[in-house]
């Protein structure tokens, strides 16, 4: 796979995902922060190594929401996907994975962190949402 060539779907479950490692409460969600764009930026330059594991375990996810709601995981509930990304760092799953499933959600998750957390300079932390969230001014 290319970088930064994830398909629909798999853009769809990442999305997904990361809204469910930052839903949205007062702030905004980690997409609607500018932390999907700076993971996909990443995925075509200094991650770039990750994005064919990173793609192969969407698809993973995609086929055990499938397995076990007979749906896609962007279309699960929030409490439904919440479980799913659970059984997934536990390794309960239905399904085979041909990518360890822990160590997907770890990336998943030190992925969006740094793009909820980052300098807005780096591409995500859309107008420092998260920062302010934090009460960080970004002054010493």
């Amino acid at each position: 796979m290319t970088p930064n060539a994830l398909t629909p779907t798999q853009e769809a479950v990442l999305r997904a995902v990361m809204n469910r490692i930052v839903p949205a409460d007062e702030f905004p969600s980690a997409w609607e922060a500018g932390a999907g764009g700076y993971v996909l930026r990443q995925f075509a330059g200094a991650v770039n190594s990750q994005v064919d594991a990173v793609a192969a375990g969407l698809d993973a996810l995609e086929a055990e929401a499938q397995s076990s709601h007979g749906s896609g995981f962007a279309a699960l509930e929030a409490a439904q996907q919440d479980g799913l990304l659970g059984r997934l760092e536990r390794k309960q799953l239905d399904t085979v994975w041909p990518v360890d499933p822990a160590v997907f959600l770890e990336t998943l998750i030190m992925l969006t962190m740094e793009g909820y957390y980052a300098d807005p300079g780096n591409g995500g932390n859309r107008e420092a949402v998260s920062w302010r969230m934090i009460g960080f001014t970004g002054q010493p």
